[in-house]
């Protein structure tokens, strides 16, 4: 039977209606709530109607087609390798949305429509959603990026081995929200192939961009150099003006307020100590 759920996710409210939910939500479920950001409703049928396709992105096996329909609204098809997992059809503003889902993919659709929708509706409420692994220490978050196989969940490993008292706050899709007492990050329902759902927040310490290398060194990254390792791994729709633009002035923000670093890197505890000793200490 369909049930409508509510969730909270850095401080952003959305309702779920549908005869599914994964436990990586329980964490973040609120009462009713009137003032929800956006909507998902959640068929269980295919959808059918054709769409005009924009583009596609390939990561790791799966594949999120992007397009509109006739009507202007737009689509977000997923698979996973060579199967079609569900069709995500949202309203010009994100704020009411339909996904399709299909048998035996629950989990996977529901997880990439809210994490599409949760950061194309928040983009403009001076809210990221990254693709990065994140530590909490001394009441401090750091974050992790890089390209995938880079190495930040086996960096973050390193710190829990290595540096006492730190913890996982998220494992892969963290939630970076600006607000009036600073910039925080927030756990959320979506830590990748890590079971880390945290609803927990902790205001910005550092951010770190991993790459792999024969030696550790750390070094400062500033202005350019901070953005272009920055943008990345942001997730939205730059090709949609409104959305680009809030992105920017978020990520702009961020730079300007928050220390970033590049951490070459062996996968071993010297790697962690060096990087915990220069980023928390600043």
């Amino acid at each position: 039977m369909k049930q409508v759920n509510y969730y909270k996710v850095a401080e952003h409210i959305f309702s779920v209606s549908s005869t599914y939910f994964s436990d990586n939500y329980a964490p973040f479920a609120v009462d009713h709530a009137d003032n929800t950001l956006f909507k998902l409703d959640v068929i269980n049928q295919p959808f059918t109607q054709p769409f005009t396709q924009e583009l596609t992105q390939n990561d790791e096996g799966q594949k999120i087609i992007c397009g509109h329909l006739s009507d202007g609204k737009q689509v977000f098809e997923f698979w996973l390798e060579d199967s079609k997992a569900g069709v995500l059809i949202c309203s010009n503003d994100y704020r009411q949305n339909t996904l399709y889902m299909y048998s035996g993919y629950e989990r996977f659709a529901t997880d990439n429509a809210l994490m599409i929708i949760f950061a194309l509706a928040t983009a403009t409420e001076s809210t990221l959603l990254f693709h990065s692994s994140v530590i909490g220490y001394q009441g401090k978050a750091y974050m992790f990026l890089g390209k995938s196989g880079t190495g930040k969940s086996t960096h973050s490993r390193l710190w829990l081995n290595n540096i006492e008292g730190s913890f996982l706050l998220n494992d892969d899709n963290p939630a970076v929200r600006i607000l009036p007492d600073g910039i925080k990050v927030f756990g959320t329902p979506w830590s990748g192939k890590t079971d880390c759902y945290i609803n927990q927040s902790l205001p910005l310490g550092a951010i770190v961009s991993l790459s792999q290398a024969p030696h550790n060194r750390i070094t400062p990254l500033h202005t350019i150099m901070a953005y272009a390792a920055l943008v990345p791994s942001v997730s939205g729709k730059r090709w949609d003006k409104a959305i680009a633009d809030s992105l920017h002035a978020t990520e702009t923000a961020i730079i300007k307020h928050i220390k970033m670093w590049h951490l070459e890197c062996l996968p071993d505890a010297d790697a962690a100590h060096l990087c915990q000793q220069t980023i928390s200490c600043q």
